[in-house]
Formats: structure tokens, C-alpha cells, sequence
């Protein structure tokens, strides 16, 4: 076992599958010579050149294109994104060409491509550099949608979803690069569409993913001190989502909080609470609780930013409400 950062974790994943695949290559803004905004390709020019490790002009629509239409002929793109928000200028691409494609064309033609880059928000880089755009991929169909928390799942989850045929949305946060675990030293997978219980508990369950995986672990800190036990699921994959280990989690603590950074409305809380309510019912104690980014575009201000986004303030709160107990820091 040796721990690495979650920057590391994703450019091992990628080096590894690139020497055993020649049909894998690398695309993107910068991510050859400058090695990545986030240097998540380290190294990799200088050890696959610049025909696998390919630098493009500031054109997302184009790239996106060049790299779709590389995977219809049997190649295996992963492509870049400095930020997902940039990714709207590649729209077209990724929801009428990747995802249908496969469809459309009754099976015949498969687009294994992973689009990969930060998501949601940073540290004060506003409105237009902090969207993020887990549930609006997720409602998608013909998208694999992951975004995970630590190295270990980073590392794994990549590994798949370059092995996986089908278009993968691979959601990483700025925030956590420079997070660090330990990760095995053989070759392992995380699969595609499980969740993982990071902390058992009996009284909340607590939904996350990405960064909210860290807050919901704080959150639980703050409340075991209260002598409440939380059960925090890591959601890993948003599409397909794992709800089944939601559900059995539910019916031991009778009680739900789902957290993330997206908008409330139609977010993938809202679509946990709703499978919840259909397949659970009669195991909450309590109406579920969503903790979500405050319905505005994210604010520049520091004070603000952190005003409109999910704390460990208030998930507690939230879980204070569902048990009616006066909690302390």
C-alpha cells in the first residue's frame, strides 16, 4: 500500500491502461507540454509523445468531435476538460453523439470515450467556473456518470470506465487533487454502479459523493459526539445509480440526509428521496432531508460561496431536525 493524491491516483489509472492499450490517447487544452491544468498528465507526454498525448487549441466543441468520432472508428479518447463548465460548449457532442449514438445506430457502433475534469466548485473561481453538472449528465440516457471521492475509487473508477464501451462522464473537484490515501499496489477495479459504505451507523443514513463525501464524514464526527451514529454512503456512480445499498441502509436507520453541491432542484437527491419514497416507505421515521447549493449561481465572495453551499453546519442541523435533539460542537 502506498499513499498517493488523488492527481496521482488518476494519472496512474490513465498510464497503466495506456500501456496495455496502444488504442488509448489522451486529448485536451494543455494537457500535453503544460501536463494538465491540474498536472493530472504528468509525465505522460514524455512517455507517450505527442500522437497519444494530444494538445488542442482552446476549441471544446472541436476536440470533443474529433475525439467522439475517433472512438466510432475503434479508437479509446480520454478527453479533458480544463473545467466541466467549458463543457457546454461541447453539449452537442457529448448528449446527440456519444450518448445516442449507440442507440441509434441499433448496437452496432459503440463509443468507449471518457470525458474527464474538474466539477463544481473551487475556491472563489464564480459563477461560470463552478457548476456542477452531476444531475444534469445523470438525467442523460446513454451516459455512465461517476464521480468519486477518494484515490482509491479515483484510480479504480478510472480504470473502468476506460475499459467500459460505453460513453463515461468522470466527474472529479479541484478541491480534492490534492487529497491523499492509501491505495493497493496490485492492479484492482472499482466497479461501475456500487456505492460503498465509508462509516456504519444505525440512527441517519447519509448520502454523498465527491466532495461531499468529506463534509458528510465531519458532519459525522460532530454528531457522534452527540452519541449519534451516522452511516455515510460514498454514491460513487450517479448513473447507474446504486440505490439498492441506500434502501438497505435505510431500513436500519429509518432515516435519510442527502447531500451535494448541485442545485436542489432536480438534483440527485431528489432522485434518491423519490426511489426512497417508492421502494422504502414504511422504513422512515422521518421525511428524508436534502442539503444542496442554494438555488443562485455560485457567488465570487468567500463569505458568500460558503454561505451557498452544504456545511458541516448544516447537515447537522439537518440531522438535529429528523431526531429532534439539541446538538453541540
Amino acid at each position: 500500500m502506498a499513499s498517493i493524491s488523488v492527481r496521482v491516483a488518476l494519472r496512474d489509472a490513465i498510464a497503466e491502461e495506456m500501456r496495455i492499450n496502444p488504442n488509448i490517447f489522451l486529448i485536451g487544452e494543455e494537457v500535453g507540454e503544460y501536463e494538465g491544468a491540474y498536472k493530472v498528465s504528468q509525465g505522460l507526454l514524455a512517455e507517450f509523445g505527442s500522437r497519444r498525448i494530444v494538445d488542442t487549441p482552446i476549441t471544446e466543441a472541436g476536440f470533443t468531435g474529433v475525439a467522439i468520432g475517433a472512438a466510432m472508428g475503434g479508437l479509446s479518447p480520454i478527453v479533458e476538460f480544463m473545467t466541466w463548465n467549458f463543457a457546454f460548449q461541447a453539449m452537442d457532442q457529448i448528449i446527440n453523439s456519444a450518448a445516442k449514438t449507440h442507440y441509434m445506430s441499433g448496437g452496432k457502433i459503440k463509443i468507449p470515450i471518457v470525458f474527464r475534469g474538474p466539477n463544481g466548485s473551487a475556491l472563489q473561481v464564480a459563477a461560470q467556473h463552478s457548476h456542477d453538472l452531476s444531475s444534469l449528465f445523470s438525467n442523460i440516457p446513454g451516459l455512465i456518470v461517476v464521480s468519486p471521492y477518494d484515490s482509491v475509487d479515483a484510480k479504480g473508477l478510472m480504470k473502468s470506465s476506460i475499459r467500459n464501451p460505453n460513453p463515461v462522464i468522470f466527474l472529479e473537484n479541484e478541491l480534492l487533487y490534492g487529497e491523499t490515501c492509501e491505495v493497493p499496489d496490485v492492479e484492482y477495479f472499482t466497479p461501475i454502479g456500487s456505492a460503498a459504505v465509508k462509516l456504519s451507523g444505525n440512527d441517519i443514513t447519509m448520502t454523498a459523493f465527491s466532495r461531499g463525501v468529506k463534509i458528510a464524514m465531519e458532519a459525522a464526527k460532530v454528531l457522534k459526539k452527540n452519541n449519534i451514529n451516522v452511516e455515510v454512503i460514498d454514491l460513487r456512480t450517479l448513473r447507474p445509480l446504486d440505490i439498492n445499498t441506500v434502501i438497505e441502509s435505510v431500513r436500519k436507520t429509518n432515516r435519510l440526509v442527502c447531500i451535494e453541491e448541485g442545485w436542489i432542484s432536480s438534483g440527485i437527491g431528489a432522485e434518491i428521496t423519490s426511489s426512497i419514497l417508492d421502494k422504502a416507505f414504511y422504513y422512515l421515521d422521518a421525511p428524508p432531508k436534502r442539503i444542496a447549493a442554494k438555488d443562485v449561481p455560485i457567488p465570487y465572495s468567500a463569505g458568500l460561496e460558503t454561505l451557498s453551499l452544504p456545511t458541516i453546519e448544516s447537515i447537522v442541523m439537518a440531522c438535529k431536525s429528523l431526531l429532534n435533539l439539541k446538538i453541540t460542537n
